[in-house]
């Protein structure tokens, strides 16, 4: 995919060139609650919104997470090995408290019992093709137009999972006031210089 792709899916180390500030991540998440979505899976794409946002999982492991990863008294999720990509050790990352609340609704509520956390209505388990038609169908819904390097902005439908993970780095350097070696740790980058280089123009100036 070439760098200028403003939906930013891809892992390749270039820079990201969109992203959504954390207003529009709220109408994501508003949008998953309107009748465009049956009643059933409301709930479910609202955890998904959240949860992509707030942990900045790749697509492959929002999908590949099974109830047993989550420990939501602890406010924990832990990605094994075998999750993430390029087979990285073990990580255990603390969620936010509202992500937490709304997945402890989720499941407590939701409409099939399955190993996966986030199965689809046809089978037990998301694929990471249905969790990017679905990303882009909210984006759609929500009206939310990503921010690009470029300047101006792009269309609803160039939002993707891996755009909410650039997300994440945004809200971390300039909503936060973090440093990109937060991002790296947040997005389980092996390096520093790999953060650096997708990320480093966020950093206000």
């Amino acid at each position: 995919m070439p760098p200028n792709d403003p939906s930013g899916n891809s892992d390749v180390h270039s820079r990201a060139t969109s992203w959504l500030k954390p207003a529009q991540v709220e109408e994501m998440r508003d949008a998953c609650l309107s009748g465009r979505f049956p009643t059933y899976l409301q709930d479910r794409n609202e955890a998904i919104v959240a949860l992509l946002y707030d942990a900045g999982l790749r697509a492959s492991e929002l999908v590949g997470l099974d109830v047993e990863n989550l420990d939501l008294d602890d406010g924990t999720i832990y990605l094994t090995t075998e999750l993430q990509k390029g087979n990285p050790p073990p990580a255990t990352l603390a969620l936010d408290r509202e992500t937490v609340r709304l997945l402890q609704r989720y499941l407590r509520d939701r409409w099939k019992d399955s190993e996966a956390v986030f199965p689809s209505r046809s089978s037990p388990r998301l694929s990471t093709r249905s969790l990017e038609r679905l990303v882009k169908a909210i984006a759609i819904e929500a009206e939310v137009q990503p921010q690009l390097a470029s300047g101006g902005t792009g269309e609803p439908e160039d939002i993707t999972p891996h755009t909410l993970r650039h997300s994440v780095a945004y809200r971390i350097v300039q909503t936060e006031g973090g440093r990109l070696e937060d991002v790296q740790l947040r997005l389980r980058h092996a390096t520093l210089q790999t953060t650096d280089e997708i990320y480093s123009h966020l950093v206000p100036r």
